[in-house]
């Protein structure tokens, strides 16, 4: 997304960009994103499940979080963190950890995903601690009865310092994911919530905006409301060009004048 605005891509610190989100406060520390995630013993393989929304309360997040600060042997070095449906890890030392989310992961083997090497000695023991920890808890066995996957394991990843303010032209965001936010933030932006629609957008910010909607990925209706916004904005020319990103990377780069060209169909998530 960054890149169709000519804006500089973050090579580190992703978890603290998005507890900055989450804060609006710039974090001073070493921070990694530690989320839910359940690692279900296949026949030939380890699968990841990445765990999180309306099926991981913020109270079992909590109450995880608590027994891991307290249980842990290296609890002196590592500190657990939990803010709202957002897990992080704070260590007084940088250590390797994933570069990727656990949602990029989901539904496949961690191993190529997990950091390598002898400097990552520190993540595997960790990694160790916390699931000899959370195995048997009464949380998971409660999440068990009720036929949902334990939290059997946390996917730590994108650890970091936040990066030094820096002012960058930018149009304004609007948002409520926090890494986009933190992001903002560090780019000194201006940024405000999700409005709820493209108009309201349009409405605050007729000179161009970053918006990330926010709805659920499988309401087809939500995205279809917005995608019609669009399609109107840009025929009453309040838009002249939408470049357009999905969760499952599709990318849609459309202008106005495409319009004109009657030999080709329409750009299909417009129709």
């Amino acid at each position: 997304m960054v890149s169709a605005i000519n804006l500089p891509y973050p090579v580190d610190g992703l978890a603290a960009l998005r507890l900055w989100g989450q804060t609006s406060d710039q974090p001073t520390v070493w921070i990694a994103a530690a989320d839910p995630i359940y690692l279900e013993p296949r026949l030939d393989y380890i699968c990841l499940h990445a765990l999180g929304g309306h099926d991981v309360p913020a109270s079992h997040l909590r109450t995880l979080f608590d027994h891991l600060q307290q249980s842990l042997t290296d609890a002196s070095r590592f500190g657990f963190i939990q803010l709202g449906s957002y897990g992080y890890l704070r260590s007084n030392e940088p250590m390797a950890t994933a570069l990727s989310s656990a949602n990029v992961v989901d539904q496949q083997s961690p191993n190529d995903f997990m950091p390598s090497g002898t400097e990552a000695a520190d993540y595997r023991r960790l990694i160790g601690e916390v699931e000899m920890s959370l195995h048997d808890h009464d949380v998971n066995l409660k999440r068990e009865a009720e036929g949902r996957h334990p939290i059997n394991s946390l996917w730590l990843w994108g650890g970091g310092f936040a990066p030094q303010r820096q002012a960058e032209p930018c149009p304004p965001l609007f948002a409520d994911d926090p890494m986009t936010k933190g992001y903002w933030h560090s780019i000194t932006g201006v940024v405000d919530s999700w409005p709820g629609s493209i108009a309201a957008c349009l409405d605050a910010s007729d000179a161009g905006f970053v918006a990330v909607p926010a709805f659920d990925a499988d309401d087809v209706e939500a995205l279809q409301e917005c995608l019609r916004e669009l399609r109107e904005a840009l025929h009453a020319r309040r838009l002249s060009r939408l470049v357009l990103f999905f969760r499952d990377g599709v990318e849609a780069d459309v202008l106005r004048t495409h319009a004109w060209r009657f030999w080709r169909r329409a750009a299909p998530v417009l129709n």
